[in-house]
C-alpha cells in the first residue's frame, strides 16, 4: 500500500509540475523572447549586402570579407546544439538573458573593430550569443502555451524566422548607403537593452527545469569538439567550394572529408555517452526525426529564395542593394496574414495535413516562378513572385515546429528546440551553397548549348550582328562597330544563359516540395487542438 501510496503521489507531482503555467500573460512572454530572436535572426542577413563596404573601409578583399558572414554562422551552429546542457547548469531564463548581453556587447565591439581580424573576432563573441536565442525563445513559448495554443504561439516565432531574413538585406542596404556599415551592428543595441529588461520581468523558468550547477562539470566534451570541427569544416566547404571549385580543389576534399568524418564520429558518440551534447534519442520518435528532415528542407527553402532573387534582380536586371531587398518585402507583409492563419489551421487540422498543404504551395509558387522569371520582369512582378513563394512557408514552419513536440516529455523541450534550429540553420547554409553552385553550373551549360547557335556563320547570328553594328556606326565609326557588336550580342548571351540558370534552379526547389508532400504523410495523426498523438 506504501508503494502504492507513493507511485500515485509521484505521480500526482509529476502532473502537477507538467500542467505549470507562467505568471506573466504568456503572450507577453512571447513577443519578449520573439524580439531577442528577432534582432539574432536579422543578423545573418543583414550584414550580406554591407561587405564590399566592409572590405574597402577596413583594407580587406571582398573574399577575406565574406568570413564576417561565415565565423558567425559557425558560432552560431555550435552554440544552437549547446543551449540545453547550459540552460541546465545556470537556468534557462539566466542562459537567455546572458545570450542577449552576450550578442549586445559583441555587436557594439562589431561596430568600433578597427581591423577585419577584430571584427572576425567579435563575430565570433556575436554568433555564439545568438545561438542560445533562437532555441530557448522556441523552449520558453513552448513551456508558457498549453498544447492547444502552441500553433498560434509558434505563428509569431514562425514571423521572426521568416520575416527577419527577408527584411535583413533591404535594412542592411539602406543603412549602408545613408549612414555607415558600422550602424547594422549598433541598432542591436537599444534592441538587446529593451529585450533584457522584458525578459528580466516575465520570463521565468518552469519547475521541470532547474537548474543544476553539477552539469557545469558534465560537459560532453569530446562532442563539443566534434562538433566544432563538423560544423567548422561544412562551413568552409560551403562558402569557398564554389570559388575553389568544389572538389576540384583539394583544399575543398580536405574539408569535405573532415567534415564527413567528424559529423558521423559525432553522431556515433552522441548516440552512446550517457550525457550527450545533443540528445540524437530523440530522433528514435518517428515524429521528430520527420520534423527535423522537413525542417532541413524547409530552412533551405527559406534561405535559398531569400538570396536567389535579390541576386537575381541585382546582377542581371542591375537592381542595387536596397531596391532588390525592397522586392522581398511584399512577402514580409503576407506574413503578417498568413503566419496567424497557419497557426488557426494546426489548432484545427492535423499538423501533416497543414504540412502536406504548405509543401504543395511551395511547389506551385516555384513552378510559377520558374515558368514567369526573364529578363524582362518587372519591380512589381517581382514583388508579387515573392509573395507568391512566401504564402507556403508559415503553414509548414509552424506545423513542423508545432509537430516535433509530439509525444516528446516537456523537460526535453529544451534539446528539441535546439535541435530543430540547428538543422533549420543548417538546411539553409547548404541550400545557399548548393543553389548558388547550380546557377553557376547551368549557366555554363546553357552557354555552350546556345553558342552553338550563334556561330559566325550561322545566318541569325549575322543578322544581329549586321543589326548591332549598324546602330553602332553612328557613334563609334564603322572600325570599332563590329567589336561592339559583338561584345553586346555575347552579354547578351551570358544574361540570357544566367536567367535560364534560374529557370533550372526553380524547377529543381519545386519537385524538391513535391516529393516533401509524401513525406509529410509519415508523420503520426495527431488530434486537432492539442489532443494526443493517435498511433495507426
Amino acid at each position: 500500500m506504501a508503494a502504492a501510496s507513493t507511485t500515485a503521489d509521484s505521480a500526482a507531482s509529476n502532473a502537477a509540475m507538467y500542467a505549470w503555467k507562467p505568471k506573466a500573460n504568456p503572450w507577453l512572454i512571447a513577443a519578449s523572447v520573439a524580439l531577442a530572436a528577432f534582432m539574432e535572426v536579422l543578423d545573418t542577413s543583414i550584414a550580406n549586402v554591407a561587405l564590399p563596404h566592409i572590405a574597402g573601409n577596413l583594407g580587406a578583399s571582398f573574399d577575406q570579407s565574406t568570413w564576417v558572414l561565415t565565423s558567425y554562422l559557425v558560432a552560431n551552429a555550435i552554440v544552437l546544439p549547446m543551449g540545453a546542457w547550459a540552460a541546465s547548469v545556470i537556468g534557462r531564463k539566466k542562459f537567455f538573458m546572458l545570450c542577449i548581453v552576450i550578442f549586445t556587447i559583441s555587436s557594439f565591439l562589431c561596430g568600433i573593430a578597427p581591423t577585419l581580424g577584430l571584427l572576425l573576432l567579435f563575430r565570433v563573441f556575436q554568433g555564439a550569443g545568438g545561438g542560445g536565442l533562437q532555441p530557448m525563445a522556441q523552449a520558453i513559448m513552448a513551456d508558457s502555451f498549453e498544447p492547444a495554443k502552441r500553433g498560434l504561439a509558434f505563428s509569431l516565432y514562425g514571423l521572426v524566422a521568416v520575416l527577419a531574413p527577408s527584411i535583413g538585406p533591404t535594412l542592411g542596404g539602406w543603412i549602408t548607403d545613408n549612414y555607415s556599415w558600422h550602424w547594422i551592428f549598433y541598432i542591436n543595441i537599444p534592441v538587446g537593452i529593451l529585450a533584457l529588461f522584458l525578459t528580466n520581468r516575465l520570463v521565468e523558468d518552469p519547475p521541470y527545469g532547474k537548474p543544476d550547477r553539477n552539469n557545469l562539470y558534465r560537459i560532453d566534451y569530446i562532442g563539443v569538439g566534434l562538433l566544432v570541427v563538423a560544423m567548422g569544416a561544412l562551413q568552409i566547404t560551403l562558402d569557398k567550394g564554389e570559388e575553389k571549385d568544389w572538389f576540384g580543389s583539394n583544399f575543398i576534399v580536405g574539408f569535405g572529408l573532415t567534415f564527413i568524418i567528424s559529423f558521423i564520429a559525432l553522431i556515433l558518440w552522441e548516440f552512446h555517452v550517457e550525457r550527450p551534447l545533443m540528445d540524437l534519442r530523440l530522433f528514435k520518435f518517428r515524429n521528430f526525426a520527420v520534423c527535423a528532415f522537413l525542417m532541413l528542407l524547409t530552412g533551405g527553402l527559406l534561405n535559398a529564395t531569400t538570396v536567389l532573387q535579390p541576386q537575381f534582380l541585382q546582377q542581371q536586371l542591375g537592381y542595387t542593394a536596397t531596391v532588390a531587398g525592397l522586392s522581398l518585402s511584399g512577402g514580409g507583409l503576407v506574413l503578417l496574414v498568413a503566419m496567424p492563419m497557419a497557426g488557426q489551421a494546426v489548432s484545427r487540422f492535423p499538423a501533416r495535413n497543414v504540412i502536406a498543404l504548405g509543401f504543395i504551395l511551395f511547389a506551385l509558387s516555384y513552378f510559377y516562378t520558374a515558368t514567369h522569371i526573364s529578363l524582362l520582369i518587372s519591380f512589381s512582378f517581382a514583388s508579387w513572385m515573392r509573395v507568391f513563394q512566401i504564402v507556403a512557408i508559415p503553414f509548414v514552419f509552424i506545423s513542423v515546429t508545432t509537430a516535433a513536440y509530439f509525444g516528446i516529455p516537456p523537460e526535453k523541450n529544451n534539446q528539441v528546440a535546439g535541435l530543430i534550429n540547428f538543422v533549420r540553420n543548417i538546411g539553409g547554409s547548404i541550400l545557399i551553397s548548393l543553389t548558388n553552385a547550380l546557377v553557376t553550373e547551368r549557366a555554363q551549360w546553357h552557354q555552350n548549348l546556345l553558342s552553338k547557335t550563334t556561330t559566325p556563320s550561322g545566318r541569325n547570328y549575322q543578322q544581329q550582328i549586321d543589326a548591332l553594328r549598324n546602330s553602332f556606326d553612328v557613334t563609334a565609326g564603322k572600325a570599332n562597330a563590329l567589336h561592339l557588336a559583338q561584345g553586346q550580342l555575347y552579354d547578351q548571351l551570358q544574361a540570357q544563359t544566367q536567367a535560364l540558370a534560374y529557370v533550372d534552379v526553380y524547377y529543381v526547389l519545386a519537385f524538391a516540395a513535391v516529393l516533401m508532400v509524401p513525406m509529410a504523410f509519415l508523420l503520426k495523426r495527431n488530434q486537432p487542438g492539442g489532443g494526443p498523438v493517435m498511433m495507426e
